[in-house]
């Protein structure tokens, strides 16, 4: 909802809201969020009086302003209280703090001062090459470079809401194309079959192959969300655990490459093809041997696990060739271009 002021509903602002600031803004947040003066000062690096001092002027220009203070105390060694004015207050200050960075984060984009791309765990090699060609072109002209972690799971998030210009990962491919790859560019590193990992001897699960349909026979190790699960919901539907055997769950693919060495829990966990067959590559003889077998697709709609490069197609034609995005995008195709993958 859009609001107008008039000069002089502009001139007439009280002096208890002009006097607020950000920096007490951002205090009164983080006290939100940690419940104390105490656990707020230590996060903000800053002494408990520092943030008490900014808590109570708050409350002052309130109680003048609403006729309501924002914090109560409740006592010694408990959390601070928010009335219903400062709950309203703290959200506010909330979306008042993320609009002004968002609007800040964009000039400097558009500006061609910052850069901010998201990458996996098992895709950073690609930015970080893809860097190397430009980064002494971007430092000299001081553009700020940031990158951010970003799990498979919120890979389109992270694109949709434009926290990030650029993201490299991996996502699930079938025959009738990902619709929302529709204003996007792509670059294309890898594809190819997911496998089975397990430590499941050969009498318990003989073969070299396994069957998609076969899966639901198996003790399978799965995570709640993110490539494997989305890789699972298009062979079995969104509620494949219904249909599967899950004996696991698991939150990361490292800890559920530990779980099958210790031996804890018997079973199977589909894993990318690097991730499969660099498991098996490093054992040194410490727990449980793991072994690799190859996933035939035999269900409909076919699926393929594709590892790329992402970007705004709208965000690319909006600047000229000059534009960090764009060197950095023609850094990233070149490297895709040339990039020959260890053997």
């Amino acid at each position: 909802m859009s609001v107008s002021f008039s000069l002089d509903d502009l001139l007439d602002c009280p002096t208890g809201l002009l006097d607020t600031t950000f920096d007490q803004l951002r205090t009164l947040l983080v006290v939100h969020e940690t419940g104390s003066a105490l656990r707020a000062a230590r996060a903000l690096g800053r002494e408990q009086s520092s943030v008490q001092k900014q808590l109570d002027t708050l409350n002052r220009n309130c109680q003048a302003l609403c006729g309501d203070v924002l914090t109560l105390r409740q006592g010694r060694g408990k959390d601070f209280l928010f009335t219903p004015t400062g709950e309203a207050t703290a959200e506010l200050a909330r979306a008042t703090i993320a609009q002004w960075l968002e609007a800040v984060h964009w000039s400097r984009r558009r500006l061609g001062r910052m850069l901010t791309v998201g990458t996996t765990e098992f895709t950073l090699p690609i930015v970080s090459r893809a860097w190397d060609r430009v980064s002494e072109e971007l430092r000299q002209r001081e553009v700020e470079f940031k990158v951010a972690h970003v799990r498979t799971k919120d890979l389109w998030s992270r694109l949709e809401t434009k926290q990030v210009d650029l993201i490299c990962g991996s996502i699930v491919s079938t025959p009738e194309g990902d619709r929302r790859l529709r204003g996007y560019e792509v670059v294309e590193y890898a594809r190819g079959n997911a496998l089975l990992l397990t430590n499941l001897a050969e009498p318990e699960l003989p073969g070299g192959t396994v069957e998609t349909s076969g899966l639901a026979g198996l003790p399978l190790v799965v995570p709640p969300a993110g490539l494997i699960a989305d890789l699972l919901a298009t062979w079995y539907g969104p509620g494949f655990r219904d249909r599967l055997n899950v004996v696991a769950d698991i939150d990361d693919v490292n800890y559920g490459l530990s779980l099958l060495r210790s031996g804890f829990v018997r079973g199977c966990m589909i894993v990318t093809g690097s991730i499969g067959r660099r498991a098996v590559r490093r054992w040194d003889g410490d727990g449980v041997p793991l072994r690799i077998l190859e996933l035939h697709d035999d269900l409909e709609p076919k699926a393929e696990l594709m590892t790329g490069a992402f970007v705004r197609r709208a965000d690319l034609e909006r600047y000229d060739a000059a534009h960090p995005l764009n060197r950095l995008w023609a850094a990233v195709r070149e490297d895709a271009r040339t990039y020959v993958p260890p053997t």
